[in-house]
Formats: C-alpha cells, structure tokens, sequence
C-alpha cells in the first residue's frame, strides 16, 4: 500500500477553493506523496553529482536526491513553495532552492543530470531544454504515461523529437507510476522517461541528418521513400539497406533505421 505523506488543513473561500488550490491548478501542481514512486524516480535517475530539479514542490523528491547522494538545484515557481522549501533546506549543504521558472534558467557549465516530477503542461519545454543543453548527461522525468510511451517509441511509432535527437541521445520508458500516487489526482497516469546523453555520439550527425529527419516527417509523398526522394538520389537502395518497406509511413520507422537513411544518403 502507498505510503503518503501528511498535508494541512486550510481554509477553503471563493466556492471551496483555496488560494493554494487555485495555484495548483494554474501551475498544474500534482504533487508526488507515494514513498514507492519516490524511490522508483530515484533509482532510475541514480543520482551522483548536481542534480537540476524542476518543480521541486514540497520538497519529497528534493530530499530524496540529496539522500541518495546528489548535490540538488531545485526550481520552484510558487513563491510560496519556494519560501518554504527554502526556509526547511537553509542549513542543508546539499540543496539550493531557486525561486524561478525552470524553463528560463542558464544551464551549468559542467555536467548535470535534471530530475523531476515535471508539470504535464509545460512537458515539451522541459524536454527541449535538457535536449539543448550541452552539459546534461541524463533526464529522469516523471511524465505523463500517454507522453513518455509515444516518446520512447512504445506504440510501435515514433515521433520526430526522439528520432531528430537519436544521434545525441537515448530514450527510454520506465515505470508506470499510477495517478493515485499524487495529490491532487490527475485524470491519467504518468511514467518515468529516461533521456541519457550517449557516450558517444554519432559522427557528422549534425544539420544534414536533421534536414533529411524533417523532410522525412514533412509526410509528401506519404511514404518516408516518397518524401525522400524528392531531395536525394540513391533513396530506393537507402530504404532496402535499412530494411524498411517501400510504403512505409513516418512514424514506423525506427529511429536507427534513420540512422542508416544517413549514412547511405547524406554521407
């Protein structure tokens, strides 16, 4: 059973909201109060080294990563959150609180890793973030199910943003971590996805990979072969040697398949 954490009393106004409740909403707050999903989180993202939080909330996550070892930056957009964690982590060494919208702060210069349970609304910004950043070495996000599953390719299609990043960049899907473990409780599920920055990159991948990736996900043609050929020569051979049908459609083609697109096309 759920291990859940305790939360206060407040006053209710304006119909039976709270000011509190009014923020959650807008913020789109759902906090993380299940320990097992906390530790799931953790021993996904094995923290070692800084930690970048976005969203750090109440702090349950925040604790736990300083716990297992890390060195936490958490971002905190409510004021009053970020007051109040601030002021319980004052004299803790291994935890700075930033009051400030994660999307907008400067990425460290060395290596980091980001961690979060990141609000569903603002998923795609967090996500580019980390994928422009040249320190990052890995995310361990807490996502909506439905987006970590089309991301890390677990509908059996792809989308444009895992196969552009590819070259730079493994994705994962870890565990599902289900809607009763969040306070309030969210209308879906979420799951934690797992982006690690590879050792080592693909050679040359750089802008001829992603323009020959865009022009593929343009969908003229309506087949990846049909779109492709309106650009390169070679693209009938390219497809075979990647083993990929001729009608094939964008979204079923695997990521490393377009990796060999690359090499047969634009090298």
């Amino acid at each position: 059973m759920a291990q859940h954490f305790a939360h206060g009393n407040h006053t209710r106004t304006n119909g039976g909201r709270t000011p509190r409740d009014r923020a959650r909403r807008a913020l789109s707050q759902n906090f993380l109060v299940d320990r097992q999903a906390v530790e799931l989180v953790v021993k996904a993202a094995a923290p070692d080294g800084l930690v970048l939080e976005p969203g750090s909330g109440e702090g349950v996550l925040t604790w736990a990563l300083a716990a297992a070892g890390a060195r936490v930056i958490g971002y905190e957009i409510d004021p009053r959150l970020a007051g109040r964690l601030a002021a319980r982590t004052r004299d803790d060494p291994r935890i700075d609180v930033v009051r400030a919208d994660f999307t907008t702060a400067r990425a460290p210069r060395g290596p980091f890793a980001v961690v979060g349970n990141i609000p569903y609304s603002v998923t795609s910004a967090i996500v580019g973030w980390c994928l422009r950043a040249p320190g990052l070495t890995s995310a361990t996000l807490l996502t909506q199910r439905e987006y970590a599953r089309k991301r890390s390719g677990d509908y059996g299609r792809w989308s444009l943003v895992t196969v552009e990043s590819w070259p730079w960049f493994r994705w994962r899907l870890g565990d599902r971590v289900g809607r009763e473990s969040f306070r309030p409780v969210p209308s879906v599920d979420s799951a934690i996805l797992r982006i690690e920055r590879r050792a080592t990159p693909l050679v040359g991948a750089g802008r001829g990979y992603q323009e020959l990736v865009e022009l593929g996900f343009g969908g003229v043609g309506g087949s990846v072969r049909a779109s492709l050929r309106r650009r390169y020569e070679g693209v009938d051979a390219a497809v075979a040697a990647a083993g990929i049908a001729r009608d094939a459609v964008v979204g079923h083609v695997h990521p490393d398949q377009w990796i060999t697109l690359w090499e047969r096309l634009c090298r």
